[in-house]
């Protein structure tokens, strides 16, 4: 409902404060790869994929996605009842959206990382949520899944 929508505005906007763009500034101006500096290095690919359990690379923001692959993700986890995520926009970071694509090595946009680990894009994600194992995977992150809890409604009627 709106009161959601609303949350998933208001952490969209702290996400954004918090993962704000000084990072790829403080490795110099530079903007070179060389170093291991810049945001699309593999060890400050690394260092993102890391740092939360469930991760998301997109086009735009969980509020305001900006490709219809991305907002799928996006959806996907709403379904699910996952709201605590880390969602980085890709469109504002080149090196990023290079970088990433070279830590995967998956040619595409989105991505998604459950405990640093790729899972894979939008098919993907799609495909684990169809068969049940977006379930068990947030389980082993101690996510429950909102479906379950919505699958026990159905049985109660």
């Amino acid at each position: 409902g709106a009161a959601a929508a609303a949350a998933a505005l208001a952490a969209a906007a702290a996400l954004r404060g918090r993962a704000g763009r000084p990072l790829s500034q403080a490795a110099g101006e530079s903007g070179g790869s060389e170093g291991g500096g810049g945001s699309g290095s593999r060890e400050a690919v690394e260092r993102l994929v890391r740092e939360h359990p469930v991760v998301v690379f997109m086009k735009g923001s969980p509020a305001q996605p900006l490709c219809g692959f991305s907002n799928a993700v996006v959806q996907i986890l709403r379904l699910h009842g996952v709201e605590d995520y880390r969602a980085h926009d890709v469109l504002q970071d080149p090196d990023l959206r290079q970088g990433i694509k070279d830590y995967s090595n998956w040619p595409t946009i989105p991505q998604v990382y459950l405990n640093g680990e790729f899972v894979g894009g939008c098919d993907i994600l799609l495909q684990m949520h169809q068969n049940g194992d977006l379930v068990e995977e947030l389980k082993k992150l101690g996510i429950r899944s909102a479906l379950l809890d919505a699958e026990k409604d159905q049985e109660k009627k």
